[in-house]
């Protein structure tokens, strides 16, 4: 018995067009003025966002940027999948600043040569919280210095995605509950 394809070619291209035109009617995310790296580096606590399937259960999802003698990035992200004591897991990715960017906007290769935008949508002066956003409006992640955020700062970082054009209806809040060593 022969199947015919859910969607034939020409939908399908037919449905990436729509879809990068409505991504292409809203304007880009503007970038905070200047990121300070040195005090950017370090360990930043997932605490909330848009995830992407690969983070979509995660919880204790820290994320550490170190930056390399070479100028580039390297960022590492462990979690526990589906649970508190839930399989570890881990994956690093290099990124590099886009030149005249003032190091709000990174290109970071997620697999191959694939690159994903990283923009720092918004930075608190103390660099204590900080809203990543993309141009495309699919992924944006809120990160904290600290396990414990307040949800005014949560909500406040929900409403910076909705006003940039995001679906906030895909919100998920990241819990944060086993204490983790220096070795995870």
């Amino acid at each position: 018995m022969h199947r015919r394809p859910l969607l034939r070619p020409g939908w399908l291209l037919a449905l990436l067009l729509v879809a990068g035109a409505v991504v292409a009617n809203l304007p880009a995310i503007r970038p905070v003025p200047h990121v300070d790296l040195a005090r950017f580096m370090g360990t930043w606590y997932l605490v909330g966002g848009i995830p992407t399937a690969f983070e979509r259960d995660a919880w204790n999802a820290v994320e550490t940027y170190t930056l390399r003698k070479d100028g580039s990035i390297r960022t590492t992200l462990t979690f526990n999948q589906g649970r508190a004591n839930g399989p570890r897991k881990h994956i690093e990715a290099p990124a590099r600043v886009r030149p005249g960017t003032n190091n709000a906007v990174w290109d970071v290769r997620v697999f191959g040569p694939v690159k994903a935008q990283y923009v720092v949508a918004w930075l608190r002066d103390d660099y204590s919280l900080m809203v990543v956003a993309r141009d495309t409006r699919d992924y944006a992640w809120v990160f904290s210095r600290s396990k414990q955020v307040s949800v005014d700062d949560l909500e406040h970082a929900r409403q910076q995605l909705r006003g940039w054009g995001y679906n906030v209806d895909k919100w998920r809040r990241v819990p944060h509950t086993a204490t983790l060593t220096a070795n995870d």
